[in-house]
This record gives C-alpha cells, structure tokens and sequence, in this order.
C-alpha cells in the first residue's frame, strides 16, 4: 500500500472531503426506510449532504459509526400545505397514475400558475375529476434516524469542489433552471 493511501485511510473528515458511507435510515418508531449497503462517495464542503450530517462527520475518519437523530427541519423539512395542488383530472394523460412523479417544469399547461415550478410533484390522488399533486418530499415532516458508517475519506478533487459535488443526488435534487436562494432544493 503506498504512503498516500496509507494516509487517506486514517484521514480525518473536514471540508473539503470526499466520504465513501453507508448507512440505514428510519423513522423515530424504528422502521427502516432506506438501507444503502455499498459505500456511495459524498462530497463533504458541497451541495451532497444535509448540513447537519455533515457536521456531525467532521472530525471523524475511515471505520467511524454515528447514530443521528434529525428533525425535520434538519432533513426534509416541515410538511408544507401550500405545495398540495388540486387540478383538472383532464389536464393529465389517460395513463397517469399514484405515486408517479412529474418535474415542477412539466406540469401540464392549464396547472394553478402558482405551483412552484422547480419542485418535483408527487401525484398524491387521483379521483375522476381531480388529480391531487404534493410538492413536499415523501419524508418531509418526518424525524429520522440514521446509522452512518464511514468507508472511506479522501482529499476531494479540485473537479469535485469545482462543481461542489461527487454527483450524488441522495439529498437533493435540481429540478429546472429555477431554484431555490442557496441553489438547491430539498427533495
């Protein structure tokens, strides 16, 4: 093993950095909502992760297990009524169905113009007359738990601080052109 990556194993986590994790995810009852068993690298000092993960990993190194406890408005924050659309059911394709989602930026044209539009919408109902489209990501109001585990760390490339990200969109999408003040959304 050579000197460098004798180095990276014992690296500690500070910004910038890139961090190979896993981790299992639940809610505050303990059921499990997302296990990610193969390490996938996150940029540590960009737009990856949710800024209280990454201050809860600064300091640690390769092998290091935390347990956090994040509130909503740590993660996907509060449940906001004011992202629930109810439109005309003839708005949609015959096709459409629950759960599907669409991008703020493909809504149908005739949709309430008020609806965000660098939201990703999930079709929440669906009744005859009406399709009932929510904006909130599907753990927005939710408390979660989650069980890190370090892989890896590495010095980030200056590719990676350059776009601010490893590419992993775990956290947060981009939805459009538009976006919000700090240039992401959560979803």
């Amino acid at each position: 093993m050579s000197k460098t990556n004798c180095d990276n194993c014992r690296m500690e986590i500070k910004s910038p950095c890139v961090v190979a994790l896993t981790w299992t995810l639940m809610d505050t009852l303990g059921e499990t909502l997302d296990v990610l068993d193969e390490p996938v690298e996150f940029l540590v000092g960009g737009a990856d992760l949710l800024p209280k993960i990454e201050e809860a990993l600064q300091g640690h190194a390769a092998g290091a297990k935390l347990d956090l406890h994040l509130e909503p408005e740590d993660a996907f924050g509060d449940f906001n009524d004011q992202l629930i659309f109810l439109e005309p059911r003839s708005l949609f394709p015959a096709e459409v169905e629950e759960g599907l989602t669409i991008e703020g930026t493909a809504l149908p044209q005739g949709c309430n113009p008020d609806a965000p539009r660098n939201v990703l919408y999930t079709i929440a109902q669906l009744y005859p007359d009406h399709v009932v489209l929510d904006g909130n990501h599907p753990l927005a109001g939710i408390a979660l738990r989650l069980r890190i585990q370090v892989a890896t760390v590495r010095e980030a490339s200056v590719d990676e601080v350059g776009r601010g990200t490893c590419g992993t969109g775990f956290f947060k999408i981009e939805v459009g052109e538009e976006s919000s003040s700090d240039g992401h959304i959560l979803h």
